[in-house]
Formats: structure tokens, sequence, C-alpha cells
């Protein structure tokens, strides 16, 4: 039986390497051409695009490795049915769980690799990846919340600003208030407020201090005022796509961290969490399916198995964007939306499966 492990496990490991190198060209092939135009006008140095492209590679890959698994599996799958391979290896006497094991271990190898992908590998590609887009194919794009910022920089400190705009490091309309207990204590106005890098200090201008008594309040107002402030200013409006760029430990130290200050992208940055988690594991749902559609001979052949499993891919792919697009734009659970099409398409496996067992 060692034999039988090995020959499935070879085609199932090599068929999906094999997608792997046959599709990324495809999709660098497709991207290049279409931001040759942008490119060129924006006389990006060729070194930028070569790294541009290798940071794209490692990005599509993580991205789409489960439909490249799952055709790959039903590709070399249906192969072994129209050769009647499976039909011998049950007629031998081998069960249908015992042929399906070379699969899990493959499946097995897949995930810890797209776990280390995801964790860690990615993340560092995603950072090139998007700085390159912004740079030079999005200019003047946005990737900041900027207007009616909103943070806790402390356990008993909030600010306020109407307009941050990062490349200046400075914010219009700034308000900070101190809490004592559940009691405002003061709070500072000012119309304007800069940050000094040389040395990490704030300048605010046309500044009131209101300082909150018992009896009555005491108002303080000043034309100018240097200070140290509680928060450093490129934290406070991080970029679309940060969570992203962090490697998993660093994801979450990032969110707790953006949870307390009241972030309102928390569930955006859930849903990149919990991803991380949820993509690897579909291999070993997709798997089943694949092998479950595909072990047995179709009158049509390989191509109603393909048909079938396209088909499935993309309900998959497409419950996992409107899922996870509607957590992160609404107060639907991200742990719900994530996990959602490994359930539904865990549930079809198991009867898939149940079928082809019979």
């Amino acid at each position: 039986m060692k034999i039988l492990d090995w020959y499935i496990l070879k085609r199932y490991l090599g068929t999906f390497i094999m997608m792997l190198v046959l599709f990324i060209p495809i999709g660098i092939t497709v991207n290049l051409a279409e931001k040759i135009d942008k490119i060129l006008e924006n006389e990006v140095p060729f070194i930028e695009v070569v790294y541009y492209y290798v940071d794209f590679t490692v990005y599509f890959a993580n991205l789409l490795f489960p439909i490249f698994l799952f055709l790959s599996v039903i590709w070399f799958t249906s192969k072994l049915a129209m050769n009647t391979e499976i039909v011998a290896f049950l007629s031998s006497g081998v069960s249908f769980y015992r042929f399906l094991r070379p699969y899990l271990v493959g499946a097995t190898i897949v995930c810890v690799g797209a776990l280390i992908l995801a964790m860690y590998l990615a993340p560092q590609a995603s950072k090139g990846f998007n700085e390159f887009k912004y740079q030079y194919l999005k200019r003047g794009e946005q990737t900041r919340e900027t207007n009616d910022v909103y943070r806790q920089v402390k356990d008993n400190e909030y600010i306020y600003a109407s307009h941050f705009q990062p490349k200046s490091k400075s914010a219009r309309n700034f308000t900070l208030e101190h809490f004592e207990g559940n009691e405002l204590e003061f709070k500072i106005s000012a119309s304007h407020l800069r940050y000094n890098e040389e040395d990490s200090t704030y300048e605010l201008t046309r500044v009131d201090k209101r300082i909150i008594g018992k009896e009555e309040d005491s108002i303080m107002y000043m034309r100018t005022l240097d200070t140290i402030l509680p928060f450093e200013f490129d934290e406070l409006t991080p970029e679309s796509y940060i969570a992203e760029t962090l490697n998993y430990t660093e994801l979450n130290e990032f969110i707790e961290k953006e949870r307390r200050r009241g972030s309102g992208n928390i569930n955006r940055y859930l849903v990149v969490a919990y991803k991380r988690w949820s993509i690897p594991i579909s291999a070993y749902i997709l798997t089943i399916i694949a092998v479950a559609v595909a072990s047995f001979k179709r009158r049509g052949g390989m191509g109603v198995n393909l048909a079938v499993g396209i088909t499935l891919a993309f309900i998959f792919v497409f419950f996992d964007k409107v899922f996870g697009t509607m957590a992160e734009q609404s107060t639907f659970s991200p742990l719900v939306a994530v996990w959602f099409p490994n359930v539904v398409f865990g549930i079809l496996a198991v009867i898939l499966l149940y079928r082809a067992k019979r």
C-alpha cells in the first residue's frame, strides 16, 4: 500500500506545483499588459518593476492557491479515473477512505506551507505589492482614514481631528480629552496641529485648555503650544492595507492596539487575521470535494469534472469575497463571515464523500 500512497502523493503535489508554475506567469502577463501604460508613463525603474512582480507572484499564489489546488486535484484524479486506475485500487480491497489517505497527507503538506506563506511570507510581499501600486499606479488615491478621526490613545485620553494630513503630518480642529474615571478632567482644543519630527513634539495653534472644576471651569488661551502627546502620528491613521503587511504576531498586537483606540476598521483587520487560518484549512475541504467529484468516470469525460470543479471553485471564491466584504463594511461577525464558506463546503464535502463511497 505504500507504493499506492507515494504514487498518489507525488501526483497530488506535482500537479499542484505544475498548476502554480503554469498559471502564475499567465497572471503576471495579464497584469503587466494591464499596467504597462502607467509603468511607462511614470518612468518606473526596471528594478522596481522586477521587485513588484516578485512580490506579485507571492501575493497571487497566496490569494488563489485554493483554486489552483482544487483544480489540480480534480485534474489528476480525473485522469486516474479515466485510466480505470481508481477502479483497480478499490477492486483490490482498498476502502475509499484508505484510498483518500495520501490525499489528506498531501493536503496537510500544502496546508502547512500555506500557513507559513500566509503568516510570514505573504505579508512582506503584500507590503511591496501595495507600496508599488500606490506609489506608481494609483498616485493620489487615499490609503488612510483622514476625515473625522477619533481614537483612544491611552486608557484615559481620547483625541479627535476633523481632518488629518499624513504627508504634512498635521491635523485640523484637534481635540484631546483627559478623563479621571468617568469624569472629564480637562480638554485641549486647537485649530491646527503639526508634528515636529526633529524632537518628536507637537505644535498646537490657537489653543484652548479647559480645566473642569467642581463649581466652575477655568479656561486658558494660548496662541501656540509646543508639547509632547501620547501617540505616534503615523499610527493614528494607518494605511487601509496595513493588516495585510503584518506577520501573524504583529497583526495580533496591532489589532489589540487598534481595539483600544476605538478604530472603526477592526472588522477589516479581523477578516485578514481569520483568513490566515481559514484559507489554508480549506485545503482539506477542497481536496475531499475534488476527490469525491472526480474519482469516477462520467459520461463526457474529464471535461465534465473540470466544469463542475471550476463552478464549485468560483462559488467558494464568491462566498469568500461577499461575506468578507459584508463583515468589513457592517457589524456582521468577521469570524462567521470568514469561516462560513469553509462550513458550507465542509458539509458539501461530507455529503459528496458519502455518495462517492457508496
